[in-house]
């Protein structure tokens, strides 16, 4: 019913706080809504991107109290991910596609306070390959 618009705001949501699965409704807006695919993968990747950047906003606030209670992220979690993020630098981010751990990723990069510009570059990259492969996927299981 809302198409791209709500292919966005689904991608974007499932990188911040709420635990969706975008991929199931970048399903059902190409598959079902007859959207363009290369079209919902650019919207996709936008929407997680953003997700993604307003986790890492959040963390570099730097306080543990509101991470806990906004993205309701475990401390010791976050602390993992905050030294991981110190041991690897910012090429860390090029993970934050991953289930579960993206958002421990995103948060920890904006806590270290890595540069916002290379964090935004590897997010996008991350994010898009993710849904080009989910096109791929897609396309290969209803075609085949």
């Amino acid at each position: 019913m809302y198409g791209y618009l709500g292919l966005f705001i689904a991608s974007f949501l499932a990188s911040t706080i709420i635990p969706l699965a975008s991929e199931a409704v970048f399903t059902a807006v190409v598959w079902q809504a007859g959207a363009d695919p290369l079209i919902c993968v650019f919207v996709a990747t936008a929407g997680n991107t953003l997700g993604s950047l307003t986790c890492y906003w959040i963390g570099t606030l730097g306080k543990i109290e509101w991470i806990k209670k906004w993205l309701r992220v475990d401390e010791d979690k976050l602390y993992k991910a905050v030294g991981k993020v110190r041991k690897w630098g910012v090429w860390l981010a090029s993970l934050s596609f991953l289930p579960v751990v993206g958002d421990l990723i995103a948060i920890a990069t904006g806590y270290v306070r890595c540069n916002v510009w290379a964090v935004s570059a590897l997010f996008f990259v991350g994010k898009l390959l993710r849904y080009l492969v989910w096109m791929f996927v897609q396309n290969q299981f209803l075609f085949s």
